[in-house]
């Protein structure tokens, strides 16, 4: 886990740019404090900052390999975990290679001599890398199938440059010569759907790489991604004499992939909510480590901790639990912080505490397992009933639904049933756009008054729809959240807060052999018995203790409707808004109105003052460098 640059120069000066990579990296120091390293040759200039997980004495990057005729032939910057290195190596010495290494990255840049483009189908991992072919002055870059570690880029006349992080690519704007203008569009995208949806960014010409996605290019040429993998949920029928196969299946694959996600040269923690999916995690990670520690965080105010619950899953489980409270105080404390280290803001309350547990963890551990992505894979939101429940209006004839779905539209607020009919006659693609959506149109224009009309959440949802045409209803939600909520806020925050404490996290759900158990799932056995992942939960009866088998998940919920409304934070909100210098971005008179209401009591529009607030801190460190973000390492200081 770790941070990494790549420059590609349009006429072959990259020497040029050696300093200013150097400085780039300082940007992202945390992402990998045990080393730093950067090379180059006449053409590309790579960096890379180290955090040291397996191989620790060796793998150190950017790492050069070649075949025998041309033994440095490639260049590699990498950041993440391959977790079938050792199957992938040994397949490799059989094929006549050889290896100056013993870490989980020389495989990646043999196996790509080997494989060529197609080494990434041969990855069981997370990643994102950047491979420069001196020989035929080619780069190819790639990304993991799910989006769990993060590449953006941005070509200008100079050349190209991929990095982990968006403030590395920042810091070299000048000398690149890169128009550092916002796009108002992707705006619009992240204050309706609480973040930036890939592969955009809030700058226009700074894009990200998109999960699954590879791309090749020449110096002077674009990006052009192409997918190489496509999630697709492909239910197969169960008869009730094979339901336990499928809970042994199920239970197997997490299993092994626990395992693989263990291999480590460190010490590898757990963290652990109140829910299934980290107690499952934890619960199977404890057989390959007696001495498991586990980490939860919570608040004092009451009914937004489980802390109790996670620390009664750890006495079941047999490991050692540590907990942190997080006071009001430190929460408002760390927000400039936590928005430098996102790049752009995504806003969800909950990265706060993420990055605090994180912080706790990183004083015992350097790696940790989470349950991230068992929800999209195995059908955990509540949301996901809903097609279950309109199943009766399917009949309808089409144009009978239209005109049920105008009544509905008409009918006064309140009426009994104007929900559900409204909701029973609009096809899927206009009725779900994902967990995220803060704002009906209405409200969006109130902040945003130069809100298009046409804007709504099919321009992102759309495509994704399009290609989902075949699957039952509810696996198309969750095809949908896999593109757009899960890699948009999930792995966002939880790759971002735990590299902001040099804690590398790793996600056992989202892992492509369990997907493989997972796309086969009926329906049926995701939402039933009045629960979510159902098939799920049978598979970890044996596993996880009876408490939490059936508990609902609330991973680390935030009162921040509560606080907004009170002392802890209506006065800092206020104090933020009235400061904020982007008066040609919102509307402050109205969010502020809307500030008022929720202390009030007349509406509660935390989920909305959140998403502003957010957007108004990063926007002050980013763009007026008004605000401090106060982030400075032991080696040398971060200056914006």
């Amino acid at each position: 886990m770790c941070g990494l640059i790549a420059f590609l120069s349009a006429d072959g000066t990259a020497e040029k740019y050696v300093d200013a990579v150097d400085r780039a990296m300082t940007c992202m120091y945390h992402r990998g404090p045990d080393a730093a390293g950067t090379w180059h040759d006449s053409s590309a200039v790579f960096g890379f900052n180290r955090l040291a997980i397996i191989d620790i004495e060796h793998s150190h990057q950017p790492l050069r390999w070649g075949p025998q005729d041309n033994p440095e032939r490639y260049a590699m910057t990498f950041n993440g975990e391959i977790y079938n290195y050792i199957e992938l190596r040994e397949k490799l010495i059989e094929a006549g290679y050889e290896f100056n290494t013993e870490g989980d990255g020389e495989p990646i840049i043999v196996g790509y001599h080997h494989f060529g483009e197609k080494v990434v189908e041969h990855l069981r991992g997370m990643f994102a890398f950047v491979i420069w072919d001196t020989e035929k002055k080619t780069m190819f870059a790639a990304r993991d199938p799910f989006g769990i570690k993060p590449l953006y880029y941005a070509t200008t006349e100079a050349g190209t440059v991929f990095a982990s992080e968006k403030k590395s690519i920042l810091e070299m704007a000048e000398q690149l010569g890169l128009n550092l203008d916002l796009d108002q569009r992707a705006i619009e995208h992240y204050v309706d759907l609480q973040y930036v949806p890939e592969p955009e960014s809030l700058h226009a010409h700074i894009r990200r790489l998109e999960s699954s996605c590879t791309a090749t290019l020449e110096p002077g040429s674009n990006v052009n991604a192409e997918r190489y993998f496509k999630p697709t949920f492909q239910p197969t029928a169960v008869t009730k004499d094979a339901e336990q196969d499928l809970y042994d299946r199920i239970a197997k694959a997490l299993e092994d992939s626990v395992e693989k996600h263990m291999r480590a040269d460190v010490t590898v923690g757990s963290f652990l909510s109140g829910g299934i999916d980290s107690t499952a995690i934890a619960a199977l990670a404890k057989r390959h480590n007696p001495d498991l520690l586990t980490f939860t965080t919570g608040f004092e105010h009451a009914g937004y901790s489980e802390v109790d619950v996670a620390a009664e899953s750890a006495a079941a489980i047999g490991v050692e639990h540590i907990v942190k409270i997080v006071s009001p105080e430190e929460y408002a404390d760390a927000i400039p912080k936590i928005m430098w280290y996102l790049d752009d803001p995504v806003a969800d309350p909950s990265l706060v505490p993420l990055y605090f547990v994180a912080q706790e963890a990183r004083k015992h551990v350097k790696v940790v397992l989470s349950g991230e992505g068992a929800d999209e894979l195995f059908g955990g939101y509540t949301i996901y009933k809903e097609p279950l429940s309109l199943r009766p209006f399917e009949v309808l004839p089409t144009p009978l639904a239209r005109g049920l779905n105008r009544l509905s539209r008409v009918l006064p607020d309140g009426v009994k049933g104007k929900s559900l009919l409204e909701r029973g006659t609009t096809p899927i693609e206009d009725r779900y756009y994902g967990n995220a959506r803060s704002f009906n149109f209405a409200q969006l224009q109130r902040v945003l008054p130069w809100a298009k009309e046409e804007w709504d959440h099919r321009e992102v949802t759309a495509p994704i729809y399009a290609g989902s045409t075949e699957m039952d209803p509810v696996a198309r939600m969750q095809n949908l959240d896999l593109f757009t909520w899960m890699r948009g806020d999930i792995l966002v925050k939880a790759d971002k807060m735990n590299m902001a404490n040099s804690l590398e996290l790793r996600v056992p759900f989202l892992d492509k052999e369990v997907f493989a158990v997972a796309e086969t799932i009926p329906h049926e056995y995701k939402i039933a018995h009045g629960t979510t992942k159902y098939a799920l939960r049978r598979a970890m009866e044996q596993i996880v203790p009876a408490h939490v088998l059936n508990r609902k998940k609330l991973g680390f919920p935030v009162p921040m409707r509560h606080w907004l409304a009170g002392e802890e934070l209506y006065g800092w909100a206020q104090d933020t808004i009235e400061q904020s210098l982007t008066d040609d971005i919102f509307n402050k008179r109205e969010v502020l109105e809307m500030l008022k209401e929720h202390r009030d009591g007349v509406s509660d529009h935390s989920r909305r003052l959140w998403t502003v607030l957010a957007f108004m801190i990063w926007h002050g460190i980013f763009v007026e460098k008004r605000i401090d973000p106060q982030i400075e390492h032991k080696d040398y200081p971060v200056k914006l």
